[in-house]
């Protein structure tokens, strides 16, 4: 708009006042749309990640092109009816893990699984071992807490106390799949930058927004991984959800 401006007016002065954070810009962002350097080869295994949005009225029908495009793995946020997901999940995905609005379907037996405090005061959080056709993979499915304009505290310490989970585990395949409300650009992420790669980053294409599902403007929802070679990652947008879903694939 402002170079629109510049050009009306016909003012050299305007247009370098515009070409200069435009350059900046660019020299900082538009690499996110080369192809990916990391994303090449089969995957052996494919995950996704979808907040719900709770009240969805049809869950099931959120999830469905995530089923349909051959996810194994699906980790699932703002789950009101795990039961009633599972009736329509069952046959494709025979394995389940869940604590309280957080659950993971997966097509692997699940070996373990456990809630994980991520310091909200209750439960949102859960680590599974999957045991996948190419060995054991842990798996955190994370719903962090919420950030509000001049109000992140609650948000920072679950970042800080789930990076502190991530730090203490010693499994060598791990993925962190959900919505931790938080962009990968935040500073308060860089615990979690420290300790895992971003699949968007690696091995996708653009900014990979997922949030309003409508127009989105920002990405809250991860597929984080150490151990793994992502081989893809992209965003899918499916009905009766606010979010868009997550979606990664990995090899060994």
């Amino acid at each position: 708009m402002l170079a629109l401006a510049a050009l009306l007016r016909r003012s050299r002065r305007a247009l370098v006042a515009v070409a200069l954070p435009a350059a900046v810009w660019a020299l900082m962002y538009a690499g996110v749309w080369l192809p990916p350097a990391a994303g090449s080869g089969p995957a052996g295994i494919r995950v996704a990640s979808q907040n719900l949005r709770a009240g969805n009225p049809d869950p099931a029908g959120t999830v469905a092109p995530l089923a349909e495009a051959g996810v194994d793995l699906l980790a699932l946020q703002e789950v009101d009816d795990a039961g009633r997901l599972t009736a329509d999940l069952r046959q494709r995905y025979p394995h389940r893990a869940s604590v309280s609005t957080v659950a993971l379907w997966s097509r692997y037996p699940i070996r373990d699984s456990a809630g994980v405090d991520t310091g909200l005061g209750w439960t949102r959080a859960l680590r599974a071992v999957v045991d996948t056709p190419q060995g054991d993979l842990t798996v955190y499915v994370v719903h962090l807490g919420s950030a509000r304009a001049g109000d992140t505290a609650t948000r920072d310490e679950t970042v800080r106390t789930l990076a502190g989970a991530v730090r203490s585990d010693r499994a060598d395949r791990l993925l962190v799949l959900g919505d931790l409300n938080t962009a990968t650009t935040d500073r308060v992420f860089t615990p979690l930058t420290r300790l895992l790669r971003d699949a968007q980053a690696d091995a996708g294409q653009g900014f990979g927004f997922t949030w309003p599902s409508s127009v989105p403007v920002t990405r809250p929802d991860h597929v984080l991984y150490r151990g793994l070679t992502p081989t893809t990652a992209d965003v899918l947008r499916t009905p009766d959800s606010d979010h868009r879903a997550v979606t990664a694939g990995f090899r060994w």
